[in-house]
């Protein structure tokens, strides 16, 4: 295809979201992720025939193409069509919440079952034979973990992890295949049981994010094609601009569901997991998190009448310190900021060591095949299960300290129960071990134990150094097995551990005042979870709701700030590590330092040649320029009477190929027609692309050789109004408007030659009728407004957008 000479001078920039490191080539290989259920793509933001064999990432289209197709049938819907399209959004949003919230109770149910089952089990064993309790103990475990590791590398590769770095990049604008199945959805529920349920040092909080985001995604799709669970009344949401929302109300309510903290989910997903945000969107994703709660404390309050099973205090997480410190004294807040210094050494650490051992296992281990991940799931399981049953064996037992009758408190603990003072491998009844306390034990019921007030010097320097030491160790090694793991729960650990071996000091050299050694273990856990994480409003608010205490709020910010600063000193967060190392392409808010010295012209130099189209197109020149390459985008081309070439706008691959499927848009003549008076053939919603399934490829379109000398008039389906940047615009600005507008293509082309018209503030406030608002915007700057007039007369009045101010 010929392109014209003047348009040599047009440079389309297609800037995917692999901008993060910079501006890199088109041909940058990544890491391969798990298939889906029938879809297999290859390449960044480029779409490739799903039968080259492999498989990769893709950019999703938050951009509305206002083709003729959009434009008449938003022409044939009325307020009613608005209020009822608004009305299934909410209903929607009702949706997410019961059905993430039903998730969390089955998930928190079945792993407290298990975790109960097992110690009662355990527990009765061992009061006979300390070997056969062990064997028990750790068969029962293997069994849960083999499981899980068996429901991934069989079922559902996607569930693996903790899902986050995956729905993060979705939001970003990456569509990874498999991420929002329903096989991914059933192995995140029983993969999670599994793991968690096997003591493995890992969370369910991370898989629950996963988990709701995927109920979002099925509920907007109508369900499962595949598995036949599938209704087409739901089938509203057909761009990814509506499945985003849907998926970004599931991800809050993942974390409303996972902490029962209901304003956290809302700031997590706005602070962590997004890229865009609306205030629209902000009603609904808090409208899903209270439903959340509301379930989750209906779940709570059937359970209190004993038909839960071995329901205890954990499960739905949350650890009251009310009762805790009641205030804190200017003289704590060094010791409060050391506690955040060592919580950000020790988070970016820990984000260090599993970006090696993640890279290890896909670069060597993991290459070998679905057997070996097995084996190494099963290993690591007996392993763990040998240190917290062995660990406690080794250590002495301590005599019980004087409780106060009605603190509720008991020393020892009942065999097998929730609460502190545990009697393991005592020689006699008055004594409890330490250790096994938060060794032997559930992780929520051990960050209560860590947690408790008025139980000073429950714990030795010894244990909490030996505990500290071994858990960190355990958790870099299971982060990045082949089961869901999430980091919050055993990221909470590690910090209270340290927390509370400050505390002890602290009350030892402040021994006058009223300071409780749970408080400090609470601002540890805060600590290490900003120093990996690095998130401050969102787990701020977490960790208030889920421990019940609004005093606290000062001194955690002061953690988290510091914790935070420390750690970005060093490396990236946790999900943004792993995002970089599983291949995902995340667009930082922030462009990179040396993007301010570059212009979209230069970010073009990698692209060898701009395909662009012809409007009235052979067949044949289609389906060769469709087989040859891997773009999504083509800028397409017409020419005036005088013979000037023109960017008349930009269609898709998808779009494309849609049309050579249904042929009804098919012509013999090559001269093109009117879109206005062409009846359209299509609907707006047969241009969307499936969320579970592969979609078209041009594999699958049978032509014939009298199809391929026909043409097609690309004019009503191609997108008049692309996005468009002068050529020596920084490439910082280019970058935020890319990612703010959460763009997939954007054209880059020569500077205006000349300015037609200046569209301000006060031309945008427009009522229903037409005309301008009445209120009147103060023109402190007259001198500007007289240059526009001028500006817009000397072009003889031609009315031409040249500026939208957003």
């Amino acid at each position: 295809i010929k392109q014209a000479s003047r348009f040599d001078s047009i440079i389309i920039i297609m800037l995917s979201n692999h901008l993060q490191n910079g501006i890199e080539s088109d041909n940058l290989l990544w890491s391969r992720v798990p298939d889906s259920d029938d879809t297999s793509t290859n390449g960044v933001g480029l779409l490739s025939s799903p039968r080259d064999g492999g498989g990769g990432v893709d950019s999703l289209d938050y951009e509305v193409i206002e083709n003729y197709a959009y434009r008449e049938e938003q022409a044939h819907r009325g307020k009613l069509y608005v209020g009822y399209y608004v009305a299934v959004k909410w209903f929607f949003s009702l949706l997410i919440g019961i059905g993430t919230g039903l998730a969390a109770v089955f998930i928190n149910l079945s792993v407290e079952n298990f975790a109960g089952w097992k110690f009662a089990l355990t527990f009765a064993i061992i009061q006979k034979s300390y070997f056969a309790g062990f064997i028990v103990y750790l068969v029962i475990n293997l069994v849960l973990v083999f499981s899980s590791a068996y429901i991934i590398t069989q079922f559902a590769p996607a569930a693996a992890g903790s899902g986050i770095p995956e729905i993060k990049g979705y939001l970003n604008g990456i569509d990874i295949p498999g991420t929002l199945l329903f096989r991914t959805l059933i192995g995140k529920i029983f993969g999670s049981i599994g793991s968690v349920g096997g003591g493995l040092a890992l969370g369910k909080e991370g898989p629950l994010v996963h988990t709701g985001a995927c109920i979002a995604s099925l509920l907007g799709q109508g369900g499962s094609t595949k598995y036949h669970f599938n209704s087409r009344w739901p089938q509203l949401f057909k761009s990814d601009r509506d499945r985003r929302d849907l998926v970004t109300c599931g991800c809050a309510a993942g974390v409303a569901a996972a902490f029962r903290a209901p304003v956290g989910g809302v700031l997590f997903a706005l602070e962590e997991v997004t890229s865009w945000w609306r205030s629209q969107l902000m009603w609904r994703v808090f409208f899903t998190s209270a439903i959340v709660a509301v379930v989750v404390r209906t779940a709570m309050g059937w359970c209190k009448s004993g038909i839960c099973g071995h329901f205890g205090g954990g499960g739905f997480i949350i650890w009251d310190v009310s009762d805790g410190q009641d205030d804190y004294y200017f003289k704590e807040l060094l010791p409060m900021a050391v506690i955040g210094v060592i919580g950000g050494l020790l988070g970016a650490l820990f984000n260090q060591l599993t970006y090696y051992m993640t890279s290890w296992r896909r670069n060597y281990l993991h290459k070998k095949g679905n057997r070996v991940k097995i084996y190494e799931a099963c290993i690591i399981s007996c392993l763990t299960s040998a240190i917290s049953f062995g660990l406690p064996l080794l250590r002495k037992c301590s005599p019980c300290p004087e409780t106060v009758p009605d603190s509720g408190i008991e020393c020892p603990r009942p065999p097998g129960m929730y609460g502190n003072y545990v009697n393991f491998y005592c020689k006699t009844d008055n004594e409890y071990n330490d250790l096994a306390t938060i060794f032997f034990n559930t992780q929520d019921d051990a960050i209560r134990n860590l947690f408790s007030a008025k139980t000073m010097r429950e714990f030795s320097a010894q244990s909490l150094l030996t505990f500290l030491a071994m858990f960190y160790t355990l958790a870099v090694v299971t982060f990045g097995t082949a089961v869901p793991a999430g980091q919050f729960v055993p990221g909470i650990m590690i910090g209270s551990t340290y927390g509370r071996l400050v505390g002890m000091f602290v009350v030892r050299f402040y021994k006058k005042l009223n300071i409780e050694e749970g408080t400090y273990a609470l601002l540890g856990a805060a600590s290490f979870l900003g120093g990996s994480m690095r998130m401050t409003v969102s787990l701020c608010v977490i960790m208030v709701e889920i421990t019940n205490n609004l005093k606290l709020l000062p001194l955690i910010m002061l953690v988290l700030l510091v914790s935070k600063a420390v750690g970005d000193a060093f490396n990236e967060g946790l999900y943004e590590v792993q995002a970089r190392l599983k291949g995902i392409p995340l667009l930082e808010s922030r462009p990179k330092y040396h993007m301010r010295q570059m212009i979209a012209k230069e970010a073009c130099q990698s692209q060898k040649v701009v395909i662009s189209l012809p409007r009235v197109i052979r067949v044949a020149d289609v389906a060769s320029i469709l087989r040859s390459n891997k773009h999504n985008g083509f800028p397409v081309i017409d020419h005036t009477r005088s013979g000037e070439t023109l960017v008349i706008g930009l269609v898709l691959r998808s779009h494309l190929l849609v049309l050579l499927q249904s042929k009804v848009d098919f012509q013999h003549s090559p001269l093109p027609c009117d879109p206005s008076a062409r009846p359209i053939m299509h609907r707006f919603s047969e241009f969307a692309k499936p969320v579970s399934s592969k979609g078209l490829c041009i594999e699958d379109i049978h032509l014939t050789s009298d199809d391929l000398e026909m043409y097609i008039d690309l004019a009503p389906f191609l997108n008049p109004s692309p996005y468009v940047v002068p050529e020596d615009m920084s490439l910082t600005k280019v970058y935020n408007l890319f990612r703010q507008l959460g763009l997939r293509h954007l054209f880059v082309v020569p500077r205006p030659s000349r300015v037609i018209g200046l569209i301000t503030r006060k031309d945008l406030l427009i009522e229903e009728n037409g005309e301008s608002s009445a209120v009147e915007l103060q023109q402190s700057t007259s001198v500007r407004g007289r240059y526009s007039e001028t500006a817009t007369r000397t072009d003889a009045g031609r009315p031409l957008l040249d500026d939208l101010l957003g």
